[in-house]
């Protein structure tokens, strides 16, 4: 039984509007969407019914989870937003979509995904190394998807561009009970940037 040290009541996931080719994704998608429930925490998501997200979705709502999406206009336009949400926020704008979901959540976890992913995930990852906020951000790394991106951020340490304070505070886990404790002890330590 996974114990909170944390006061999480929500978390935002980003990840993937596909579904990538390896079926782990969806099942580690599944497996969090279990564990994030069972703590009774709400999930804040991208708001669509396509890929991982959409999946994600259909799972916590299936186990009778609270999840509400986050979706701007252009995409709600394009008919790919979810209509089964527990919430469906509908934004003017990206950089809108991304604002409310920050808000919304405590904490922040990054499964696979393109582009959209890593950007919202390192944008509240660069206001937590500059000390906007103390939200707790994990990677879960599904089939050590995003190895070549933790080496690169282990490069960046030792050519002296990301501190290795600031490194360590990604959380990082494979299985998504395991990320789940790291995020609900996490203890944020403050570094000057």
């Amino acid at each position: 039984m996974i114990q909170s040290t944390q006061k999480i009541t929500s978390i935002a996931l980003f990840c993937g509007s596909n579904f990538g080719h390896d079926p782990s994704y969806q099942l580690a998608a599944e497996e969090l969407a279990r564990v994030i429930t069972a703590l009774n925490i709400q999930s804040i998501y991208g708001g669509a019914t396509v890929g991982i997200m959409g999946h994600f979705a259909d799972n916590v709502l299936a186990l009778g989870g609270q999840i509400t999406g986050v979706i701007p206009q252009t995409l709600f336009d394009a008919e790919i937003a979810h209509s089964q949400l527990s919430k469906l926020i509908v934004t003017s704008s990206m950089t809108e979509r991304k604002a409310t979901m920050y808000q919304l959540a405590d904490a922040f976890i990054l499964m696979p995904g393109g582009l959209g992913s890593l950007e919202e995930f390192f944008e509240v990852l660069s206001w937590l190394q500059l000390g906007l906020h103390q939200k707790p951000c994990a990677i879960l790394n599904v089939n050590n998807y995003f190895r070549f991106l933790l080496d690169f951020l282990d490069h960046s340490v030792t050519q002296g561009f990301i501190k290795s304070g600031h490194r360590d505070m990604i959380i990082n886990e494979s299985d998504p009970a395991t990320l789940m404790q790291h995020l609900l002890s996490y203890k944020h330590k403050p570094l000057i940037k």
